[in-house]
């Protein structure tokens, strides 16, 4: 039996699915809802630093079958930008999640959700300080506007109780682990031209690397793993969802519209967030969860076009 070529006007669902950012971008923000919301529920239970470390080497033997060939074909490339490449595993992948992890044992999730917000401010931040990347009018619109819709969620359609919101240490570690992936979002900009299964492998082995010694400490504090279901279903979720993909797709969104018009999808981070609470914990969805998600929803739109003009 001769089975048929494929046409080349065949379509290609992977190449297709590839080339939407934002697609890609809000696939990313529901995995790192996930993450958070999974994050605080297994505090005091699973070692921040440890589940760090062992998130990337995950996410890394899961990836390098695929890269192998690509990694030899990038080899110069890597290594002619090899201080670059460790500079994105450092803030990308291991001070931004040790700091995220490490501060949701001190925070609760709603402060948490709050402070992911910001994440696009951080982003414009490093954008403007590093290359003299301007927001646009549209941009600088779009992060108002979504940033109401997050905070009407999280505040529960009552502003007032924002003057309420108590920050601890956990709140300024998540704060510093945003300020960190900022700068690894506009460094993006400047990532050596290479396959990006080579990127995405080589920055998560490295940033395992960079972990392990920190997550040797942690175990010799006493705090460690204990195997039981939830620890592992917590290793299962965070190694596929909001490591190996999220961050494929992440960095194929930036690729493809760059860090200020990716930023905003960060607003989403929060949506997803409340919207899990609301299917898995029983809550009970408001009025202000439909204001919160139409604003957060025009926001990404107005911010994520592309505009001229800049502030």
């Amino acid at each position: 039996m001769t089975i048929p070529a494929p046409s080349p006007h065949s379509p290609d669902p992977l190449g297709w699915f590839n080339n939407q950012p934002y697609l890609l971008l809000s696939l990313t923000s529901l995995f790192w809802a996930g993450n958070i919301v999974l994050g605080r529920y297994v505090a005091g239970q699973v070692p921040p630093l440890t589940l760090s470390c062992v998130r990337w080497i995950g996410a890394f033997l899961i990836l390098l079958p695929f890269a192998w060939g690509h990694l030899g074909r990038d080899r110069p490339v890597l290594r002619s930008h090899l201080a670059l490449m460790v500079v994105l595993s450092a803030t990308g992948f291991a001070l931004n999640n040790a700091l995220s992890y490490w501060g949701l044992q001190h925070t609760q999730a709603l402060n948490a959700l709050l402070i992911q917000s910001s994440g696009p401010l951080f982003v414009a931040l490093w954008s403007l300080l590093l290359f003299g990347l301007r927001l646009t009018w549209a941009q600088l619109a779009g992060i108002a506007i979504s940033l109401a819709g997050v905070l009407t969620i999280v505040l529960r359609g009552d502003f007032s109780a924002l003057a309420s919101i108590q920050f601890n240490k956990g709140d300024v570690m998540f704060a510093a682990a945003l300020l960190v992936f900022g700068l690894y979002s506009a460094l993006m900009l400047r990532r050596p031209k290479m396959h990006q299964l080579s990127l995405i492998s080589f920055t998560t082995g490295c940033g395992a690397l960079l972990l392990l010694p920190f997550s040797i400490w942690e175990f010799s504090t006493g705090f460690t793993l204990k195997f039981d279901a939830l620890t592992t279903a917590t290793l299962i979720y965070v190694v596929i969802f909001p490591s190996t993909l999220a961050y494929l797709f992440f960095n194929r969104g930036i690729a493809l519209i760059g860090p200020n018009r990716a930023a905003p999808f960060f607003h989403l981070v929060p949506v997803f967030g409340s919207a899990m609470a609301i299917l898995l914990l029983g809550e009970q969805p408001r009025l202000y969860h439909l204001v919160g998600y139409m604003l957060v929803l025009a926001g990404v739109v107005i911010a994520s076009r592309p505009a001229s003009a800049v502030v």
